[in-house]
């Protein structure tokens, strides 16, 4: 009876051992990439968009890939300083009518009534950025407001973002694989 040897099964056997983990690394570093496409996206709309602002909103953001408790890796970005929020959903009356994408799940709960800002408590004249009325009350000036509409920043970067994920996971997973059948590793 004749022996057959069947050359390379080990190497074979190992890659494919191995391979879960290098699909991981993939979808890891992929997802790194979109969440830094649209960290750099939603900047750049803000930089080029905030006249009065010393970039404290657009320096807020952050982002992060993590793996949940399902074992999928899913990329973040995010701002945890309250004007981003603001920003991007509106405020007030005018906010709540304002045209925007909200994520599903997502029901802001807004202001229905007008509010009114002292006027020397901020170093900004509102009037002129924003046409917000000036009026006295009790010898105080105030800033009279309906809200501000949304402008969103996030949202389209992420959705940008996201419509080139396709082409960037492929592209790591095709990057990670092919280390994979060219070493033996």
């Amino acid at each position: 009876m004749a022996d057959i040897v069947i050359k390379g099964s080990d190497a074979l056997m190992h890659k494919l051992e191995v391979l879960p983990s290098k699909l991981r690394d993939a979808l890891w570093d992929a997802n790194f990439e979109i969440v830094q496409i649209a960290d750099e996206e939603a900047v750049r709309e803000l930089q080029s968009s905030v006249k009065h602002s010393p970039g404290e909103l657009s320096s807020s953001l952050k982002y992060e890939v993590m793996e949940d408790t399902d074992g999928h890796v899913k990329g973040r970005l995010w701002s945890d300083n309250p004007v981003a929020i603001y920003r991007e959903l509106g405020t007030g009356l005018v906010g709540e009518t304002s045209e925007k994408k909200l994520p599903d799940g997502t029901h802001p709960v807004y202001t229905q009534h007008p509010w009114f800002i002292p006027a020397d408590k901020v170093d900004t004249d509102l009037h002129a950025i924003y046409g917000m009325p000036i009026i006295t009350i009790g010898g105080h000036k105030f800033y009279r407001t309906n809200g501000q509409p949304a402008r969103q920043f996030m949202v389209p970067a992420i959705e940008d973002a996201g419509e080139q994920g396709a082409k960037i996971i492929k592209s790591h997973i095709k990057e990670e694989l092919g280390k994979l059948g060219n070493s033996d590793s």
